[in-house]
């Protein structure tokens, strides 16, 4: 198929997306009187149906949900190549895509100030994701994980940090139910987790495996709500990066085991240059500090 007939498959993909002529138009951007000439002229082409229409809108046939899967995976390349092609300038400007998990956006905080401060021009974009985004597909400029060193190849693998964590309780938790002396006696209090079927943390995994089991009364892959919980006073919570605070205290000083490394990742074709330099070293900068 010609490269032509591009804006005709995109429109395929938008119509089987939002499955009415007028969603995709607005989506697009465009008439709607656009939408179903690009339909119709693809099927005519292709000599197949690739929608069914009726009253509500439109639903695609097999051969449309083809067409549209082809059509969804082309854009996001587009979109991925753009970002690959806007980090290649030599000015810090333009759209810097940061990929990390939600845990360590707080870490990041300092850096993406400064970050906003000596660059004006940058148009900073944080995505928090526990999958690993591909930067060898242009997703993101560069990344900042946690846990075991990256090894995608292709990428630079920096460490940032060995980060320390510490568990904590707020002050109504511990007036009703204390805080832990020792380890023996954590089986008496309640805590704040992570999802415990996707739990990689090296203090999530330390707590799993206590026995007995302490009482867990809420779960939340959400780290922002999980710190919240913990400083409502349900329970007690590993944290990382906390300072002194009113609304948290420590109960338990980190330990080795509970610890885990932060990890700053590039690719080798965005690496050098400018933005994703001036990105790195204030990351480095700021996370030494």
């Amino acid at each position: 198929m010609a490269i032509e007939s591009w804006d005709e498959i995109r429109t395929a993909w938008h119509v089987a997306r939002a499955g009415t002529v007028s969603g995709a138009a607005e989506a697009l951007g465009v008439h709607h009187a656009t939408v179903i000439r690009h339909i119709d002229a693809l099927e005519a082409r292709l000599g197949v149906k690739l929608f069914q229409r009726h009253a509500r809108g439109y639903t695609p046939t097999e051969a449309g949900s083809a067409l549209a899967q082809v059509g969804r995976v082309t854009e996001e390349q587009f979109a991925q190549l753009g970002t690959r092609l806007t980090g290649a300038g030599s000015g810090i400007e333009g759209d810097l895509v940061i990929t990390t998990l939600p845990g360590l956006v707080p870490l990041l905080r300092p850096a993406l100030i400064e970050l906003n401060t000596r660059y004006p021009d940058l148009s900073l974009r944080v995505e928090t994701e526990r999958r690993v985004v591909r930067l060898e597909y242009g997703e993101a400029h560069l990344a900042v994980r946690a846990g075991s060193r990256p090894t995608e190849p292709d990428n630079v693998v920096q460490p940032l940090l060995r980060c320390p964590v510490s568990l904590f309780a707020s002050p109504d938790y511990i007036a009703r139910h204390g805080a832990p002396k020792d380890d023996a006696e954590l089986a008496e209090h309640l805590f704040v987790v992570e999802d415990v079927e996707d739990a990689r943390a090296p203090f999530e995994q330390w707590l799993l495996r206590q026995k007995p089991l302490p009482r867990i009364v809420f779960r939340s892959n959400e780290a922002a709500a999980r710190r919240a919980a913990v400083a409502d006073g349900l329970g007690l919570g590993f944290w990382y990066g906390e300072s002194e605070s009113p609304d948290l205290v420590e109960v338990m000083p980190s330990r080795p085991e509970w610890e885990f490394t932060v990890w700053l990742v590039t690719h080798v074709d965005l690496h050098r240059t400018a933005k994703v330099q001036a990105a790195v070293t204030i990351i480095k900068d700021t996370l030494k500090q």
